[in-house]
């Protein structure tokens, strides 16, 4: 008997789609997808964000690894992703229910941080280029 959620795909399948869906989540901070797919992902994420807070070497080759070598997501993450769950030692993403999908009323859902997570690439304008010329 093989144990988890196969989601109709290969292992290898099932391997890039969870990278996919934790490196567009990373990315953007939120993911519509289905409640099927949602579901499956949210342990991967608890594992990678636990491993994340040791903050060792051997944790961000372990990351690493979890994500194909996706150096640019692995950075997300120790940056911007582990500071802002210091605190919590659990239940890092929430899942919000959406309207069923049109086509095939596949029940569809927001994947988000449960915690407020900086964005990638949002910076604070600075106060020199807003100030005023004498």
């Amino acid at each position: 008997m093989v144990f988890g959620r196969h989601l109709s795909r290969s292992r290898k399948g099932r391997i890039a789609l969870f990278r996919s869906l934790i490196r567009a989540l990373t990315i953007s901070g939120k993911i519509v997808t289905t409640k099927a797919k949602a579901k499956a992902v949210i342990a991967q994420i608890d594992k990678i964000v636990t491993a994340a807070k040791k903050n060792s070497v051997s944790a961000r080759r372990r990351v690493l690894a979890e994500l194909g070598n996706d150096r640019k997501t692995t950075d997300l993450i120790f940056l911007k992703v582990v500071p802002a769950f210091s605190n919590r030692t659990s239940g890092f993403t929430r899942i919000v229910l959406l309207p069923a999908r049109q086509g095939d009323s596949a029940q569809m859902v927001r994947l988000e941080w449960s915690d407020a997570v900086e964005k990638k690439g949002k910076k604070a304008p600075s106060k020199a280029k807003t100030a005023k010329k004498k």
